[in-house]
């Protein structure tokens, strides 16, 4: 016949203590939770205070009006890359290449456009709101933003000023809306289209570019 085991008993003093222990236990858990929260904030925020910001460019805004061939006033509703241009127009300057597109509204030769153009003097003028599409990059046009870039000569190679510029303004960009240069791309990887033809035909001075915005970020 099996033994009966007895019921142990809790005496008062017992209960007690074990409650005192379940108490202590749980204060100490939420205190150490509350420690650990507490670090990660703060290490979230020395991050985001030393973390290395792109200086936002120094644009003039010069809007196209709103129109068929230029500035079709369609939404862009995501951003997941830049693509890089050359105005193919030697000598010519950013407002000179923001007028032709600006004229398109008129003279219905093509639809064409672009959200900036940077200068041969770095100037950089801002043509369509980011929050809207560009007719610059075809089947992309939907979901990057576009910038046309004015060089000296036939070669299709910026400028030093124009260059640096670019870089910024590209870097400002990747940060803005969470890119790498990996998101970075030539008309060129679009359509095959030599554009922007230095950095077409220049393949190292491309992985170039592409290192020194990588580097800004």
């Amino acid at each position: 016949m099996a033994a009966k085991h007895k019921k142990l008993k809790l005496t008062k003093k017992t209960k007690k203590e074990i409650q005192k222990i379940v108490f202590q236990s749980t204060v100490c858990f939420f205190a150490v939770i509350g420690v650990i929260t507490t670090f990660v904030f703060i290490f979230k925020g020395v991050s985001a205070l030393f973390a290395k910001k792109v200086t936002e460019p120094e644009v003039t805004q010069d809007f196209l009006t709103v129109n068929s061939y230029s500035r079709p006033g369609i939404a862009l509703n995501q951003v997941n890359g830049i693509v890089i241009h050359y105005t193919a127009n030697p000598g010519s300057s950013a407002k000179a290449n923001r007028d032709y597109f600006e004229n398109l509204k008129t003279t219905h030769t093509t639809k064409a456009s672009s959200h900036y153009v940077v200068g041969l003097e770095g100037e950089i003028i801002w043509l369509i709101p980011l929050e809207e599409i560009s007719y610059a990059s075809n089947s992309r046009n939907t979901d990057t933003i576009a910038i046309e870039v004015c060089h000296p000569d036939e070669t299709g190679k910026f400028n030093d000023v124009t260059y640096d510029k670019l870089v910024n303004l590209v870097a400002w960009l990747c940060q803005k809306y969470g890119l790498s240069s990996d998101s970075v791309i030539r008309h060129y990887d679009i359509t095959g289209k030599n554009c922007p033809k230095y950095f077409v035909e220049h393949e190292d001075a491309w992985k170039e570019f592409l290192e020194d915005v990588q580097d800004r970020l």
